[in-house]
């Protein structure tokens, strides 16, 4: 680890601490190694004045709900040190208690609710105070013989503290061991099994501290308990010494990928299935997100993976992310899910008091034996979170291994952090989930037109989409990384047999296809069809639609409430001349859409079919297609634009929020329906 300071940067700052402990925040968030995810604080004691004006002597600490790595000037919350310092001499105080005590002891009543560890932050006498779960100091902590490890680092330089849940019982019991010590004497603390603390009176000792500490245990682990590079990993198992290496595959859009997951296409199923599973465990749909890294299939390899995973985490703030172990799929995913569901439960009839009400038994994390690991969240945002902390954990546990074994926290000083009042009450405040939160969601033509407005539909309500459209803008429309943008001709086979798999991996599974892709040829009658123009409205409005659906099933049948909508045409119902290239292959479309209907119900796959009419904000309705049409009825094109029954015009917006409706619950007893969305025509009426 290396010092990211720079003078030139820092001097900007030199009069300003507040601004100067911003600056060194930053450093130290941007280290993944050292902060994950909004963990770890820091602070600073400078002057804060009050709404008066009055100066006061105050400690700026980080707000709850910050992030170092981007963290501002508002996100610091300045207390009256006076009062912090007085709490810390208090026989007891419970934690909601102390949050409302250093809330009444902002000097900014606009400020973020100061971080818990307030009171330990002002209890060290030092200006600036940096606190962090670096990776490798928690790594060695959580070994069997870590005091004694950590003793042979630091010698006398760092105080050593056991693990005490965090907040006020930590800061007492810090106040309590450092009363007589000599702070000239000690570059940092060390809390066992959670993180490390350094200080000093200028911003730049306080942060260079921390990159010292953290890089004497990382030469310790480099020295002790090595890993291989991950290009020349091989694989350990726990017994027998058997070696392989990680097997490569290219897919059909010629890069490679790595691991058994991109092998075989059966396993892309499997982890569907395993998707599903955990999201009925869960009580809603959930995103998973595979890891088939070599790191991660070495360590999923191992005999003993199982059991290693289930000491607990890294860190006890992991489990508000991770929950307290890692689900292994011994073979059969639901089997496996169940039984974990089932522990889960054993574990919160062992620790919980009368008055708590249990969270749900879903793991958030999977070992999958020679394939890697898998991480679940409600939304992707939180299966990235859970994925990242993953990602850490794994190499943690591998080299803890390497030093006499993996020795996490006791599972009810786990199950403590876990039912923590504070963190109980963050859930109570979090929002109801949208409707599709966690749902993934497949759309065909969906660069213009109903394609485009059907993913933005879906987003709004909450899912994740791949987007796949022969355009190759697609891949600008959306900045959301819920959006798997394909450029994909759905006539191609490999192409969508590409943009399948590659939503699967990153998403987990498939729930719900809108086939909406489609081509409108030029109009022509009957006895003057080229074979060329009738196949190609073939190729594109009825085969391509079909070799979606067959590609689809397989994850649809392992899906959340899977359902299909295609987007067919009024010329189903109400076919106009000239158009039999097109209203045959929509008819055909739609019959295509009925079997499927017949065939995927006893799956629990519903299919319905929309006809959408004059749907004049798609890319075919060109102002001078539009002014044409309009002569040819004498009318205006306003007027043209609300030629229905209902004198309406008809957006794409209307047709996807049907589609969306669909895909839900109002109609989650609805298939083989076709429905029109094209403001009432008397042809079809």
């Amino acid at each position: 680890m290396r010092s990211l300071w720079v003078d030139e940067d820092a001097r900007a700052f030199a009069n300003d601490p507040v601004s100067l402990r911003v600056y060194t925040s930053r450093l130290i968030g941007q280290d993944a190694s050292l902060v994950l995810h909004g963990g770890g604080n820091t602070s600073v004691k400078a002057e804060a004045r009050d709404l008066f004006g009055d100066p006061h002597d105050a400690i700026w600490v980080k707000g709850s709900g910050w992030d170092l790595a981007t963290i501002e000037r508002a996100g610091f919350a300045p207390l009256r040190i006076d009062l912090v310092r007085r709490m810390a001499a208090l026989d007891s105080l419970s934690d909601a208690h102390m949050v409302d005590m250093l809330r009444a002891s902002l000097l900014d009543p606009n400020a973020p609710t100061p971080s818990v560890e307030a009171i330990l932050h002002a209890v060290i006498p030092f200006t600036f105070v940096d606190h962090t779960h670096a990776d490798a100091v928690v790594t060695i902590t959580n070994t069997r013989d870590g005091v004694a490890r950590i003793g042979e680092i630091y010698g006398n330089r760092i105080c050593i503290v056991p693990y005490v849940m965090p907040g006020f019982i930590l800061a007492k019991e810090v106040y309590e061991m450092t009363k007589d010590i000599d702070w000239a004497e000690v570059e940092g603390i060390i809390l066992l099994n959670h993180g490390v603390f350094t200080f000093g009176d200028d911003a730049r000792t306080s942060y260079e501290r921390m990159i010292q500490v953290v890089t004497e245990a990382e030469d310790y682990l480099a020295m002790n308990a090595p890993l291989p590079d991950e290009n020349e990993l091989e694989y350990r198992y726990a017994a027998g010494g058997a070696e392989t290496g990680p097997p490569r595959v290219t897919s059909p859009r010629g890069d490679e990928a790595t691991g058994p997951a991109a092998a075989e296409d059966d396993d892309l199923v499997q982890l569907a299935r395993m998707r599903r599973a955990v999201s009925k465990a869960a009580g809603g749909a959930m995103i998973a997100q595979h890891d088939a890294s070599p790191l991660h299939i070495a360590f999923s390899s191992r005999l003993d993976a199982g059991e290693v995973a289930s000491r607990g985490p890294l860190t006890p703030d992991h489990v508000i992310r991770t929950k307290r172990t890692a689900l292994f799929v011994d073979g059969d995913a639901i089997a496996s899910v169940d039984a974990y569901a089932k522990g889960y439960r054993d574990y919160f009839e062992r620790n919980a008091e009368s008055h708590l009400v249990a969270l749900d038994p879903a793991p958030r994390w999977a070992v999958w034996p020679g394939r890697g690991t898998v991480a679940f969240g409600r939304t992707l945002k939180d299966a990235r979170i859970a994925r990242d902390i993953v990602a850490h954990t794994v190499p943690a546990m591998a080299r803890a291994e390497l030093l006499g074994g993996w020795a996490a926290l006791p599972e009810d000083d786990i199950f403590d952090v876990e039912y923590w009042e504070l963190e109980q009450a963050k859930i109570k405040r979090a929002p109801v989930p949208s409707e599709n939160a966690g749902r993934v969601v497949v759309v065909t033509g969906a660069a213009s037109g109903i394609g485009r407005a059907a993913v933005d539909a879906f987003l709004q309500s909450g899912a994740c989409v791949a987007a796949l459209d022969i355009a190759e803008h697609v891949a600008s429309l959306w900045s959301d990384d819920r959006v798997a943008d394909f450029v994909c001709d759905v006539t191609d086979a490999s192409a969508l047999d590409y943009a399948i798999e590659s939503t699967v991996r990153r998403f987990g599974g498939i729930d719900v296809v809108v086939s909406n892709a489609g081509t409108f040829p030029k109009s022509a009658h009957i006895e003057h069809l080229d074979d060329e123009l009738w196949r190609k409205s073939f190729a594109v409005n009825l085969d391509a639609h079909r070799r979606l659906l067959q590609r689809a099933i397989p994850f649809l049948e392992a899906g959340i409430d899977p359902a299909v909508v295609f987007v067919a045409s009024k010329n189903v119902p109400a076919p106009g001349k000239g158009a039999a290239a097109y209203s045959v292959a929509k008819a055909g479309l739609t019959q295509l859409a009925r079997v499927a209907a017949l065939e995927l119900a006893p799956a629990g796959i519903r299919v319905n079919i929309l006809h959408p009419n004059d749907v004049f904000d798609t890319a075919i309705w060109t102002p001078e297609v539009l002014a044409a049409r309009a002569r040819e009825y004498g009318v205006s094109v306003a007027e043209y634009k609300r030629k229905n029954l209902l004198g309406r015009e008809v957006t794409s917006l209307d047709v996807a929020a049907l589609a969306v409706a669909l895909a839900g619950r109002v109609f989650a007893a609805t298939t083989g329906a076709q429905i029109p969305v094209d403001g009432g025509n008397d042809r079809v009426v």
